[in-house]
């Protein structure tokens, strides 16, 4: 045999020219052969048939001549045609967005350069402007076949757009950190690269800064220059007031900040003691001044309203920025608008709070507020004439809504003592309509319904919002400022003055008058003294003591009969309303006209009976019986059943077992079946009913003589009425007999 080169180890010469099953070629649009590509063979290649693989579907071997085999040795090169560049691709081809904007931008730009090529030899063309407009002349406008100018308003094309305002959003600018003010450059990157290898961190809390968090941070200091703080809930919302809080009650530097981290450095000046650490000046100052200064903080007016500032400047004075609020001195000039008239409206109520989650201006600390002021007393109150005091809900949510932007003006942590914090509330509420409270974080055991209620038992404010973060109150209607209510105090007096004197005139011009003692006989005794010793030989004379007790039992006869009338009344509508329900019950009744049992019924032995009741138990497809009870439309799901199995399973949720037997013997009836069982589960009764051996299919499945689903659920709804009815009205008689049997 001649030498050959074998293109695949599977493929190998074999003896016939085709397979033994075949005695001609396949023919080459055959389902089962593959579609081969012809390569020259070189002339030593054999050219005897091949046998190659087959597909398990081909039970003979395949055998094909060499120049059919593909050979997998060699790459095949397709030839890709590249399309010729198209100056029109832009109008022809499909490009992201489509032939719109950009492509009639082109067009238009081409057409600016004609004219501008035309004009250079003098011919006369159209003003094309590259903003996507053009200028027509008015008696050249086209007009089309109805009449209407072709070019629309303006001379814009179709597709142009018109011009929108957009008002860039202004960055704000970022002000530099105390750190990057007081620090060189190569200090604060030396910082934050040891900054970034911290792995430890002191973790603050809800409360915020406290002095256990101070201590902590000062002890970290003698060992290291970085300290490491990471914030919890509600400081981590805002890191830059959890930075200006770490900076003033430590005195170091934020260096580096990430997320809810920040890093504090101690500073160069830093002094090391080897005694227990002392606390910072500014905070010791705030605690000092809080302590000096929580007596005598108020002044009590004398309609028993306080005035909570402070009546003059003396050496205890607190620290500048931290107590009445931080940096309030320089924010009152470099503030912001708002800032300025936060403060000016705060200032003088009372401490602030330093610890703040919000950003400027700092609440006041309602915590630091006295807890009693003698001699408070709530306001008086006073609506104007035709005004009701009650809110009605468009003004509720209009309060809502003003409240929203404005500031929080304190902070409360604890739930009860609330003088000194309603004296301020008072002063607060002749400036604003509205005080925003706000309830710290991190306090145990704080209740903010109870807080709510205290406020507005000694304000008399309308609580217009409480949840757990904020309490807002409005002042009222029927709220009086201060200088309103001593007015009309002294108008009362004066008025109450006036009526003691005419009073007075009165009883001098009586005794100067003398009236004879004889009278006519037609004067009336109406509220004389003959009509007041009438009364009292009748019903008795005050000095009696069983007088008093005759009155009583006067009195409580007479309320007895007056609840017997009532209790009469009621009974009298409850007999009226039973009546209209009975009627309507027997209107629905009357159209239900029950079948007569069938006379010659199948019988069943007990064994079939149990062969039956295990079918049906063991059945998931169940018929429900709910409150409408039997009606056409359960007769003829009972057939459907009977059309593709010989047993129904009914459940029924009626909870009496007689109840459930009447509602089984009236499905035996009406559908022609045979009770089978009653069987008790979980939850209701189950019915289960055999078609019978002669069962047959009626012509109509909704029998005519039952009601129909809107009925019987009508008919169920009247019977629920008339047992609630009849049970009140029961109820009615059994109180008529109690006030009766008191009566006698």
């Amino acid at each position: 045999m001649p030498s050959s080169l074998p293109l695949s180890p599977h493929l190998a010469p074999s003896n016939g020219p085709y397979p033994p099953h075949t005695s001609t070629p396949p023919p080459s649009n055959c389902p089962n052969t593959t579609t081969h590509i012809h390569f020259p063979l070189p002339p030593s290649f054999p050219k005897t048939p091949i046998k190659v693989p087959t597909p398990p579907w081909i039970k003979g071997p395949l055998l094909l001549p060499p120049e059919k085999i593909l050979d997998l040795s060699q790459k095949s090169h397709k030839n890709h045609t590249r399309k010729p560049y198209s100056r029109d691709r832009s109008l022809t081809e499909k490009v992201r967005g489509g032939r719109g904007r950009q492509a009639m931008k082109k067009i238009l730009e081409s057409i600016a350069k004609l004219q501008e090529f035309d004009a250079s030899d003098g011919a006369e063309s159209p003003a094309i402007e590259s903003g996507f407009e053009f200028e027509v002349p008015l008696g050249e406008q086209a007009e089309d076949e109805d009449g209407r100018s072709g070019s629309n308003e303006g001379g814009k094309m179709p597709w142009a757009r018109a011009e929108k305002i957009v008002f860039w959003r202004v960055k704000k600018e970022r002000v530099a950190t105390k750190a990057e003010l007081s620090l060189s450059e190569a200090e604060l990157v030396r910082l934050r690269r040891e900054a970034v290898k911290i792995r430890k961190w002191i973790k603050v809390k809800k409360v915020g800064v406290s002095l256990d968090v101070v201590d902590e941070i000062r002890k970290t200091w003698r060992e290291s220059e970085l300290v490491m703080l990471k914030f919890d809930l509600p400081l981590c919302r805002n890191m830059d007031r959890a930075r200006e809080i770490i900076e003033t009650k430590t005195g170091g530097l934020v260096v580096w900040s990430k997320k809810d981290m920040l890093v504090v450095y101690r500073g160069n000046d830093y002094q090391i003691t080897s005694k227990s650490f002392p606390k910072h000046s500014a905070l010791a100052s705030v605690e000092n001044f809080v302590s000096r200064n929580s007596e005598d903080r108020t002044t009590i007016f004398e309609d028993g309203m306080v005035d909570t500032s402070d009546t003059e400047e003396d050496s205890n004075s607190p620290p500048t920025g931290l107590v009445m609020g931080i940096d309030s001195g320089a924010g009152l000039i470099d503030g912001t608008l708002f800032e300025r008239e936060a403060n000016r409206l705060l200032d003088g109520l009372g401490p602030r709070f330093v610890d703040w989650w919000w950003s400027k201006p700092l609440p006041v600390d309602a915590d630091l507020l006295p807890e009693v002021v003698p001699g408070f007393r709530p306001p008086c109150r006073l609506c104007p004439p035709r005004m009701r005091p009650k809110l009605t809900d468009d003004e509720l949510t209009y309060l809502r809504k003003l409240a929203r932007p404005l500031p929080t003006h304190f902070v409360l942590g604890r739930n009860t003592r609330f003088q000194g914090l309603a004296a301020a509330i008072l002063k607060l509420w002749e400036k604003s309509l509205i005080v925003k409270i706000a309830v710290k974080w991190g306090i145990p055991n704080t209740n903010n319904a109870q807080m709510a209620w205290e406020l507005k038992r000694l304000t008399g404010g309308v609580l217009i919002l409480r949840n757990k973060f904020f309490i807002i109150l409005y002042r009222g209607k029927d709220f009086l400022p201060r200088s309103v209510a001593n007015m009309i105090a002294e108008r009362e007096i004066e008025l109450k003055t006036q009526q003691l004197a005419e009073e007075n005139a009165r009883l001098k011009a009586v005794e100067s008058f003398r009236v004879s003692e004889e009278t006519s006989p037609s004067t009336r005794t109406s509220g004389t003294f003959s009509e007041f010793h009438d009364i009292q030989t009748k019903r008795g004379h005050p000095m009696d003591r069983n007088w008093e007790i005759k009155v009583r039992i006067e009195a409580e006869k007479d309320r007895l009969e007056k609840e017997l009338r009532k209790q009469e009344h009621k009974l009298l509508i409850l007999k009226l309303k039973t009546e209209r329900s009975e009627k309507q019950l027997a209107k629905l009744n009357s159209s239900w006209s029950p079948a007569d049992a069938a006379s010659d019924q199948e019988m069943l032995t007990e064994e079939e009976r149990q062969i039956l009741r295990n079918i049906g138990l063991k059945m998931d497809e169940i018929l429900l019986l709910g409150r409408r009870g039997i009606y056409d439309g359960i007769i003829g799901s009972i057939h459907q059943h009977w059309k593709h199995r010989e047993v129904v399973k009914v459940v029924s949720m009626q909870k009496s077992f007689s109840q459930v037997m009447n509602t089984a013997i009236l499905l035996e009836i009406e559908s022609g079946g045979i009770l089978v069982f009653v069987e008790k589960l979980r939850k209701g009764h189950a019915i289960i009913i055999y078609r019978g051996k002669n069962y047959r299919r009626p012509v109509k499945l909704l029998p005519e003589n039952l009601l129909t689903k809107k009925e019987a659920l009508q008919r169920s709804i009247e019977m629920q009425r008339r047992g609630c009815l009849k049970y009140f009205a029961y109820q009615r008689q059994r109180t008529i007999w109690n006030l009766k049997h008191k009566l006698i």
